[in-house]
């Protein structure tokens, strides 16, 4: 038997009924799913710029080392050249081993000057890693308390949930297809999730515009699908939701 249009809008009707309440019970759980999942993205965020400054950390390390090297075989060269000093045959090799004593001195002057600019870096960077770790430390509290609201809320709504995505899916098949897929993309462009909705006082339900007496009087004849020029939602007459209600 084929189905009219009030048998269609009866269907999308009972369908639209079990989904507000579906998005009422999801809404119960507020902002808290995004708010754990931004949380979550956060503390993932932090903690590669603490591994980050810790690669720093271990960079400036190795470098202080490199220049504590660089001052230790500055030391063993000048004793060499000391001893080498001593045992000049002219001025010309005493000269030049003077010279080289000098730039030896310089060199060392030059690894003490890094070592201490290093030293000075690690504790910039270490301030920056404990501040870094206390913020990771307290947004990883602020998660763990987030998720254990989350958790609470989806076992208390789990139950009524599974129940009603059933009947949705249940309902979702008297629907023709073609009026389904309608169905889905507005809803899914929808603010408040509403497909269908209905004409009270002159005006659409979705979008509360003025809706022209001959469509009001086209949506009452039930002849074909009416939908709203302004919000794109298809409009029903208010009589089928009244209908639908007493029938709950």
């Amino acid at each position: 038997m084929e189905l009219t249009i009030a048998d269609k809008l009866d269907s999308l009707v009972k369908l639209q009924d079990i989904d507000s309440k579906l998005d009422v019970l999801r809404k119960l759980r507020g902002d808290l799913p995004e708010e754990v999942s931004d949380l979550e993205d956060e503390v993932v965020g932090i903690e590669k710029r603490v591994a980050r400054f810790q690669k720093d950390l271990d960079n400036v390390n190795e470098e202080i080392e490199t220049h504590k090297l660089n001052k230790k075989e500055s030391e063993r060269l000048i004793e060499k050249y000391k001893e080498q000093q001593m045992n000049v045959r002219n001025n010309r090799e005493f000269d030049a081993i003077s010279k080289e004593l000098e730039l030896q001195e310089l060199e060392i002057q030059l690894s003490e000057k890094r070592v201490r600019e290093g030293e000075f870096k690690l504790k910039s960077k270490q301030v920056e890693i404990d501040e870094t770790t206390e913020s990771l430390d307290a947004k990883k509290e602020v998660l763990e308390i987030k998720k254990k609201e989350l958790e609470k809320l989806v076992i208390e709504s789990q139950e009524e949930e599974e129940k009603l995505l059933k009947q949705s899916t249940k309902q979702a098949k008297k629907v023709e297809a073609r009026l389904l897929n309608a169905y889905t993309k507005i809803r899914g462009s929808a603010k408040n999730g509403l497909a269908i909705v209905t004409v009270e006082r002159g005006a659409c339900g979705g979008c509360f515009n003025v809706v022209p007496p001959q469509r009001q009087a086209d949506i009452m004849e039930k002849l074909k699908i009416i939908i709203c020029e302004h919000c794109g939602r298809m409009l029903a007459d208010a009589d089928i939701i009244k209908v639908h209600r007493k029938r709950k």
